[in-house]
């Protein structure tokens, strides 16, 4: 697992990347809402941009699958059944 050290008032700890991603949004999303920009097209302009700059990193193919996985999960509601091998 890829992870980095950080070093805040409390100590070293050690943050995931998908924990600095999450904290890296908020503090975008704090500063777009600090300008004016509507909290929903600013989360729709960073999926584009992250989308757009995935393209450069990653297979077409990948990436698509990605995408169609998170659409296919949006619903936290959801159940699905467990099937054994």
């Amino acid at each position: 697992m890829l992870c980095e050290i950080f070093l805040g008032k409390v100590g070293a700890r050690i943050m995931s990347v998908y924990e600095w991603a999450r904290q890296e949004l908020r503090r975008s999303q704090d500063a777009a809402q600090e300008i004016g920009f509507d909290p929903g097209l600013t989360l729709r302009a960073m999926l584009s941009a992250v989308v757009q700059q995935s393209k450069g990193v990653r297979s077409f193919e990948d990436l698509a699958d990605e995408l169609q996985y998170l659409a296919e999960n949006l619903d936290d509601q959801q159940e699905y059944a467990f099937m054994r091998p």
